[in-house]
């Protein structure tokens, strides 16, 4: 059963019959190439038995099924992917039925070459190939109808769901055209610069066409991978132990089976599972468990305390050679050359994802074959590494893409599919496997932790000369995609040290640098990954420089961005924020930041309780540049989200470990803000150049230097460690 079944976004399953087209509709095949802006197209014919590959399938009673090749994790690509096909397609949105495409390489990203949702890079990805994809179906279509006319094609235009003839008023719809029409032996060609419809003559993109799995969310309808079910499943909690690298050393794993319902505690890497009948049977064994750890890779005396210190004086240590992730010129000449200069350091916390949404998987195995039913943003790597785990072949792992509940970088990750089905090959039965959320904690893959350093010349009026920014921590590379990845990588390691430059200040000298830390714990991709903390470094001294100077924050940024999408962000932003306004016990700070090629400018206003030491955010406005917006309101939204991830991460959110263990187990000592916390957000598109960039994260990286830089109007302090706690907070106000 389809985890989309009773509502508009159900699971695509078409026989080869239907596939080839018959009389009944149209159906059409598109592989993407190698490159979003050449794309190619393949005849149907030469699809295998059972093998969907078609994006857009037409009925004769004018129904239009698009296929959507991305999980839907709350960011909209159910609605927004679907939609680009339709505006090329020129469909009647209200006959248009969106499906979950199968897990398949027909559907990779141009990019990921897989079926990946990470980096905001959706749209961005299938942007040119789903165009393509609408206008080739809509191609078709005309020639069809040209030939039953006795028209030339060029003669004929559409209108949505109808292809019309002005000269004789003749019509037909699009049902009429599919219930005659046959598949062509190859796909027209298209070619995306000239035969692509200009954004002046969108009729749904650009408009807040309502999201089609929303009204299933609201009413509960909508299946998770929770929610999964399979006949005669067993139930596990997933048991790792607390450090990377440790495992199990000894356990009352005995004990634990003669519990009423508990069928098996099996052995998997770094823990154990213990399998029951019930869910209730399962949680008691967990909350009976006795179990001595082996020591991590950290050892059992790592403390994240003590060890930020050693990575602030790697930082510090110029002869410790870091990795250059983004240079510009000579920084280290013009810095040593420099009439003055500034240093300033920068440290944060792990994070943990809180995605509400624990970490599941239902797996069945049965002999060298496995169905996977789970809430995944790499059904891909899924199927590759759920077959390695079990001894067999991608081609033999089903997929089943449900909803995601939260994904945010922690369902990049596909542990819990290849733990669930090594339990489910060891008992025989399909097996739904499920962290507690104690578990889900002390195991998670965190933002890393990480101490930053940035050095600043200028010369003997003021200017900036140059600039270096060296970030030290665990790379996270390797971690998330493999060995192998960061040497491939030439050792730079995107999802640790992005944001680490800026592009849109006027900087002749600059370089950014990763200081390697031992990898040595669990990380992964965060929301917004490296410019959550890299862009509060880089935005609180630029907000310092400003102040160094005697100049308004905004002003100051006007002076030194040249780019005229930065600078219109920068003057949207103070006037959404009235910056000059004087608050009474209240104060406003700004940052810029891009994300790949979206740029935010985000305002936050704050006041403090000085007595507690906490920091209250009663406004935050933004104004953001993605391009071309698809769906204005869905940018907001996500947006929104991102500034809210943003501002938990940067006054509440924080991992500690002590005895080389993570202290936080749940939301009680693991703090992430409240509705009641929450600020009245404002959120305004611009748009500017033709065609959309990225938006998933880029909420995320404005929030933490935004509330810096206000706490600094505020009170004439600065906040260099995340998060701000009121204990942070307290020691600022005193220094």
């Amino acid at each position: 059963m389809s985890p989309f079944d009773d509502i508009a976004i159900e699971k695509a399953s078409v026989s080869r019959r239907r596939f080839i087209g018959t009389s009944s509709g149209l159906a059409f095949a598109f592989t993407f190439g190698a490159a979003a802006s050449a794309p190619s197209a393949r005849a149907q014919g030469a699809a295998k038995p059972g093998r969907l590959n078609a994006y857009v399938d037409i009925a004769a009673d004018g129904r239009v099924t698009i296929k959507a090749p991305a999980p839907e994790m709350g960011q909209g690509v159910l609605t927004v992917l679907p939609l680009i096909v339709a505006e090329e397609l020129d469909a009647d949105w209200s006959k248009v039925k969106v499906e979950q495409s199968p897990i398949h390489a027909d559907y990779h990203h141009p990019i990921f070459k897989a079926q990946y949702v990470v980096a905001s890079l959706s749209v961005f990805g299938y942007w040119t190939p789903l165009r393509v994809a609408g206008a080739q179906a809509r191609r078709v279509l005309i020639d069809a109808a040209a030939e039953r006319w006795k028209v030339p094609a060029e003669e004929l235009t559409t209108e949505p769901g109808v292809v019309v003839h002005e000269k004789s008023k003749r019509r037909m719809s699009y049902g009429q055209i599919a219930a005659f029409a046959k598949a062509p032996a190859s796909l027209p060609k298209i070619d995306p610069a000239k035969d692509l419809k200009p954004a002046a003559k969108y009729r749904l993109l650009g408009k807040d066409v309502p999201r089609v799995d929303v009204a299933a969310k609201s009413s509960g309808a909508a299946r998770y991978g929770i929610d999964a079910s399979a006949p005669g499943m067993l139930h596990a909690a997933l048991v790792l132990a607390p450090a990377r690298g440790g495992g199990v050393a000894a356990s009352n794993a005995d004990d634990l089976k003669k519990i009423k319902g508990v069928v098996g505690v099996v052995p998997v890497d770094e823990g154990l599972a213990i399998v029951g009948a019930t869910v209730e049977a399962v949680v008691k064994a967990r909350r009976n468990l006795k179990v001595t750890w082996k020591a991590g890779l950290a050892g059992d005396s790592y403390d994240s305390a003590k060890e930020l210190e050693t990575y602030l004086a790697h930082v510090r240590d110029l002869g410790r050679k870091g990795e250059v992730w983004r240079t510009k010129g000579d920084a280290a000449a013009a810095i040593a050359g420099a009439a003055s200069t500034m240093s300033r350091e920068f440290l944060n916390d792990p994070v943990y994802h809180a995605q509400i949404e624990p970490m599941n998987s239902l797996a069945w195995v049965k002999g060298d074959a496995a169905e996977i039913w789970v809430g995944t943003q790499a059904p891909t790597r899924t199927q590759i590494d759920v077959a390695k785990a079990i001894g067999t072949s991608p081609e033999k792992i089903t997929v089943h893409q449900q909803l995601l509940g939260g994904g945010f970088g922690r369902r990049a990750f596909v542990d819990t599919s290849v733990y669930a089905a090594v339990v489910s090959k060891a008992m025989g039965k399909p097996v739904k496997l499920m962290l507690l959320r104690e578990d889900d904690v002390v195991s998670g893959n965190y933002r890393p932790m990480t101490a930053q350093k940035i050095d600043v010349g200028f010369d003997k009026d003021g200017k900036i000369v140059g600039w270096r920014h060296r970030v030290a921590g665990e790379p996270v590379a390797d971690y998330l995609y493999g060995a192998g990845r960061l040497k491939a990588s030439a050792n730079k390691d995107i999802i640790f040290i992005n944001g680490a430059e800026a592009p849109h200040y006027a900087i002749d000298n600059l370089v950014s640098e990763h200081v390697f830390e031992p990898e040595r714990t669990r990380v992964g991709a965060w929301r917004g990954i490296g410019a959550g903390y890299t862009k509060f470094a880089i935005e609180s001294v630029i907000d310092e420089i400003a102040h160094e100077r005697k100049m308004d924050p905004v002003a100051f940024r006007l002076s030194i961005v040249a780019n005229p999408r930065a600078r219109k962000a920068v003057e949207k932003a103070a006037e959404m924020a009235e910056w000059t306004r004087k608050r009474e016990g209240r104060a406003l700070g700004i940052a810029l930041a891009e994300y790949n090629a979206s740029i935010a400018v985000g305002v936050a206003e704050i006041s403090l309780d000085r007595a507690s030491g906490r920091i209250r955010v009663h406004n935050y406005w933004v104004s953001v540049d993605a391009g071309l917006p698809l769906q204005p309101g869905n940018i907001a939204a996500q947006v929104e989200g991102g500034i809210v991830f943003g501002l938990s991460a940067a006054l509440k959110e924080r991992i500690t470990v002590a005895n080389g263990a993570p202290q936080q187990s749940n939301f009680h000592d693991y703090e992430v803000m409240r509705m009641a916390d929450a600020p009245d957000i404002r959120v305004e598109v611009l748009r500017s150049i033709p065609n959309p960039t990225h938006v998933g994260e880029l909420g995320v990286p404005t929030a933490a230097p935004a509330v810096a830089n206000a706490f600094f109007a505020l009170t004439g302090k600065r906040l260099r460690h995340l998060p701000f706690t009121p204990a942070r907070v307290l020691e600022a106000l005193k220094a």
